[in-house]
């Protein structure tokens, strides 16, 4: 019986080393805070917040040029690319039409002229006759009126033919301003109709070291922009170079897509070298604001959140009674309820004290996409905070991984 019991306590003895052991080995296998977690510091700096879109390069001034009569193009005298001067011809259509119409107007007018001859004659006549009472008053108003109905014939028959002249002018397209043809619709051989509206020949860029973007920007985004203020873009066409304009107008007419409502800005670009050209796809950041020499913080360490701080969170909702979230509640978090602008305008970050997470509250300001602005009495710069967790390889945190593969 004795033996047994010595057996008994030394498998008890043998037990309680083992599970000592272990529980020391398991104790210096969890990995410290600074080793489980990811941190970068605080650093202090100048951040700039920018809004971006994307638009399109257009000349400052372009002219459609039109003809104002049809007919067909029977000469072109310019071809793209062509720098062209004010009133020089672009092109001419037919004449043989107008030509007729301008013989048959001159003709109307020697029609006219003529009885309008015969008219004044008359009258001189019947006024001499008048004088000797040979015919009566009433006679003279008659040829009176003949006579100037004979004028006024001979006054349309001018403004006919001034109006096939004109047309006859028309026919030869000339350019409206000096610049360069950067499009051209026409052919020769072609017949251009103009009967309800204008048809465009030919467009013209006045000048194409000045040019614009026509850039369309979201409605949350638009408050923030200012006419005067600068701008960055770039082109597909030179991807390593950066060019910069000046917002020139904010167009108050909007534009609705799916319900989405966007505003067009224009952006004023210099081009003294025309390497941009009519067309381009242009990315524009426009700058709206700009802060130095403040505490700036990654914006992963805003959007970090442990594991442990979500499951708090979660057992202090309404609704879970008396549970033991409601004793890890902040004092932050007992107080009142904060506004909406208060929630937007702050944040929690995470640092590491004593070994432990700790979650510390920041005022928080502009951001440029990668760093976040933030103030807070708990923070200095150097110091460092959570970006998230050391991940192994079959997406778990290192420590849990390493456990389970030091246990089997």
């Amino acid at each position: 019986m004795t033996r047994i019991i010595k057996k008994i306590i030394l498998v008890i003895i043998l037990l309680g080393l083992v599970g000592g052991g272990y529980y020391y080995y398991q104790k210096n296998q969890i990995l410290q805070p600074e080793q489980r977690y990811r941190l970068q510091e605080i650093t202090r700096g100048d951040v700039a917040q920018s809004v971006s879109a994307n638009g399109t390069l257009n000349p400052v001034t372009l002219i459609s040029v039109g003809t104002q009569v049809s007919g067909r193009v029977s000469k072109l005298y310019v071809d793209f690319n062509d720098h062209v001067e004010k009133d020089q011809i672009l092109l001419t259509l037919d004449d043989a039409l107008f030509t007729a119409q301008i013989a048959q107007s001159a003709g109307n007018v020697r029609n006219a002229q003529a009885s309008l001859d015969l008219a004044q004659a008359n009258e001189a006549r019947i006024r001499s006759l008048l004088a000797q009472e040979y015919v009566s008053k009433q006679e003279l108003d008659q040829v009176v009126q003949a006579t100037k109905s004979a004028r006024a014939q001979l006054d349309t028959a001018l403004g006919q033919l001034r109006r096939d002249q004109t047309n006859l002018g028309y026919s030869i397209i000339r350019s409206p301003v000096s610049g360069v043809v950067v499009d051209r619709v026409v052919d020769i051989g072609q017949t251009v109709a103009a009967s309800f509206q204008t048809p465009t020949l030919i467009k013209i860029a006045q000048d194409l070291s000045k040019m614009q973007i026509d850039s369309s920007f979201a409605e949350a985004d638009i408050g923030n922009i200012k006419v005067g203020q600068k701008a960055k873009f770039n082109v597909d066409a030179f991807p390593n170079r950066n060019f910069e304009g000046v917002v020139k107008q904010l167009r108050l007419n909007p534009t609705v897509t799916a319900n989405v409502v966007t505003y067009n800005v224009v952006v004023s670009v210099d081009n003294p070298d025309k390497t941009l050209l009519p067309g381009m796809t242009a990315y524009v950041s426009i700058m709206v604001a700009k802060h130095d020499n403040v505490l700036l913080a990654p914006n992963a360490a805003l959007r970090f959140k442990p594991k442990q701080d979500e499951n708090q969170t979660a057992k202090a909702t309404p609704g879970n009674g008396r549970g033991a979230g409601n004793q890890t509640m902040t004092s932050q978090n007992r107080g009142k309820k904060k506004s909406g602008q208060d929630e937007i305008s702050s944040g929690k970050i995470y640092v590491v004290k004593d070994g432990k997470l700790t979650p510390i509250r920041v005022n928080l300001g502009i951001s440029d996409g990668k760093f976040t602005e933030v103030s807070s009495d708990e923070i200095k710069a150097s110091d460092k905070v959570i970006v998230g967790e050391n991940q192994a390889d079959d997406g778990t945190s290192a420590s849990s991984s390493n456990m389970r593969f030091r246990m089997f």
